[in-house]
């Protein structure tokens, strides 16, 4: 399935719409990163892989931006453990969540 995701600055989240409904990530900017706060994907499609699709789009924007990236949300946070190719930009790579 080929997403259409888009940066809604006005409330500061990149989003998509699947059969209207909506799947996002929010963030906040800081000087020189990007905190990633939380995830949301209805249930009406989980399971498809759009959380995964959100995850690496928001990362690969911190990567084209040299942001470096606070992932407070748990399923950024996983998604940059299971991919490596993330960890540079991490701020929070290989820390457990007890560590944070």
């Amino acid at each position: 399935m080929e997403l259409a995701i888009v940066q809604n600055t006005d409330k500061r989240r990149f989003e998509t719409t699947v059969n209207g409904i909506t799947a996002f990530v929010e963030y906040n900017l800081f000087n020189n990163g990007i905190n990633y706060t939380h995830t949301e994907v209805p249930g009406e499609l989980e399971g498809k892989g759009i959380g995964s699709a959100l995850a690496k789009h928001v990362l690969e924007y911190a990567k084209e931006n040299h942001l470096k990236v606070m992932p407070l949300c748990p399923f950024i946070k996983k998604y940059i453990d299971r991919h490596p190719e993330y960890a540079s930009i991490s701020m929070l790579h290989g820390i457990k969540k007890n560590e944070w």
